[in-house]
């Protein structure tokens, strides 16, 4: 809203200063700084609310060390994160934009499942909360909104270079343009090309999954790409939501994520920076920098709340949000494949579960009693019972975390 009124003030008025707001970097250090002052100071309103209304997280006893003490401490709290996010976004992006849109529209979507979720748990005193099929539909349905956007929309397209003599349709325009002495044209094209690390061209299109079926094998490109954006999404919104686990730890972990996501957004839609790192040039993508300041923000300001010993909790409705957020938000600026590497936390929080239960099936199935390979799982869970301190456990993984996003970002130039 005030990035629109700012571009209706600077073409009929000339008013110092606000010229300001047609830079991308200064509107995501205004998102950055009033999402931290939303989440700090409501959340402190947030936290008495909900003791005041008794909405308190039920621990399931686990034999942890310390853990029946967080009894009763107010859950939910991942309305604070949305509010950080959606205020910012609201106030400094551009709304036109097709990706801030996409971006808001995760935001409350999965903010919406998890809200639910966490409503039936505390309200209706169901410990199961909502089922898990429905969860999966939740995911599903946005997987399917996000990739089918991707692929029709007809904002939604990368800068490729056209070889001498072959451009593509007549009603696209040709772009001129230099590097060092020599000149070339470029074309902004519908794809379902997406980037990839350690590969020497840099560029991996989905619609060459299924060559192998022979000609016409473009037209199964968007079964393909809604079968990996549905994937994926699932899979950073579980893994969030098992990472949640211990106080801080997928606050810290997601704010470390959103940082590298922001930058990598920030050269994907910067024309000179992405032809000097030789990446896939995407225009108009450079405003979801506002919506990851935005995020980033909103993480940490929830963190002053949240780090151990926590006073709230940020329920499913931050943790699934803040995975969905993550996933289309890699999605958008064509970065999934840098997703395993970026999430390498969640990613083994979720191989310790799978991992765990299969093995306990495998056992009981042949041995008639069901074995562990760890003491518990999720992971930070197993470090518990081995005698850490859940503050100490949380540090280790946001180190670790850092390091993973340090590599990324090195992906870009390494191949």
């Amino acid at each position: 809203m005030l990035y629109h009124l700012s571009e209706y003030l600077r073409q009929h008025y000339e008013i110092p200063g606000i010229g300001l707001f047609q830079y991308i970097t200064f509107r995501t250090a205004l998102a950055i700084i009033l999402s931290l002052v939303i989440t700090t100071v409501y959340g402190r309103r947030m936290i008495n609310y909900l003791q005041n209304k008794q909405v308190g997280e039920t621990i399931r006893n686990l034999g942890l060390e310390g853990q029946m003490q967080k009894q009763g401490t107010p859950t939910m709290g991942g309305l604070i994160i949305l509010l950080g996010i959606l205020a910012p976004t609201l106030l400094l992006a551009n709304l036109t934009n097709i990706y801030v849109i996409l971006m808001i529209v995760t935001t409350v979507w999965m903010g919406a499942v998890g809200f639910l979720d966490d409503y039936i748990k505390v309200f209706k005193k169901n410990k199961e909360g909502l089922a898990g099929r429905f969860k999966i539909v939740g995911q599903v349905g946005l997987g399917l909104i996000i990739g089918c956007t991707m692929y029709f929309h007809p904002n939604i397209v990368v800068r490729q270079t056209v070889p001498e003599g072959k451009g593509t349709a007549s009603s696209v325009p040709m772009i001129l343009r230099q590097k060092g002495n020599s000149y070339y044209y470029s074309q902004d094209v519908k794809s379902t090309k997406t980037n990839v690390p350690f590969y020497k061209q840099n560029e991996f299109d989905y619609a060459k999954v299924l060559k192998f079926t022979g000609e016409g094998y473009e037209k199964y490109a968007l079964p393909v790409f809604l079968l990996f954006t549905v994937l994926l999404i699932t899979f950073v919104s579980n893994g969030a939501n098992l990472t949640d686990g211990i106080d801080g730890l997928a606050t810290g972990t997601s704010a470390i994520i959103g940082i590298t996501l922001g930058l990598l957004a920030y050269v994907s839609g910067n024309t000179v920076i992405a032809d000097y790192l030789n990446i896939m040039y995407i225009p108009n993508s450079g405003e979801l920098m506002i919506f990851a300041g935005a995020f980033v923000g909103a993480c940490v300001g929830f963190l002053w709340y949240n780090s151990y010993p926590a006073q709230i909790f940020m329920g499913d409705t931050g943790s699934l949000a803040i995975g969905g957020i993550i996933g289309a938000f890699a999605i958008m600026i064509r970065k999934e494949w840098l997703i395993p590497l970026l999430c390498g936390v969640f990613l083994i929080e979720i191989i310790s579960v799978v991992m765990q239960v299969s093995y306990f099936k495998y056992t009981k199935k042949k041995f008639g009693e069901g074995k562990r390979i760890f003491l518990l799982a999720p992971l930070h869970h197993h470090y518990q019972k081995k005698g850490y301190h859940e503050a100490k456990i949380v540090i280790r993984f946001w180190i670790i975390s850092i390091l993973l996003a340090i590599i990324t970002i090195i992906t870009l130039k390494v191949r």
